[in-house]
């Protein structure tokens, strides 16, 4: 599976958790859809659950005049993700295609303004790192 692919199933299952509260292993198998596992889908969305208060922490420093419970469940789960790649992958993936893989993701599944706004947000996250 191409790392877009993993990162847009990725979405798919952080959303249905930050709605559903299921389980991090049941929503990663739901977007599979029978497909074979993604260790790169699997460590995103684990890392992401795993790490959340620290990523939700980086994401409320950064938002002006919102709070994160506001945003929308899509542009959260968009920024839960960026930011976790950002913090913990910094190995394996530039900051820039973090930021690039992220506003592309927002343009698909967020609204007009979603781009825009994910962009703003991730940009003083990786200033702050």
């Amino acid at each position: 599976m191409k790392r877009r692919t993993a990162r847009e199933k990725a979405l798919q299952a952080l959303f249905q958790i930050d709605i559903s509260k299921v389980e991090a292993n049941e929503a990663i198998q739901h977007v599979l859809e029978d497909q074979p596992n993604d260790q790169y889908l699997t460590n995103l969305v684990e890392g992401v659950v795993q790490h959340q208060e620290e990523i939700d922490g980086m994401i409320k420093e950064q938002l002006e005049k919102w709070t994160i419970e506001r945003l929308a469940h899509v542009d959260r789960s968009i920024l839960r993700l960026a930011v976790f790649e950002l913090m913990y992958c910094k190995e394996e993936v530039p900051a820039n295609v973090a930021l690039d893989e992220a506003i592309e993701i927002a343009k698909i599944y967020g609204d007009d303004q979603s781009s825009k706004f994910v962009n703003g947000v991730l940009s003083k996250v990786k200033q702050a790192l």
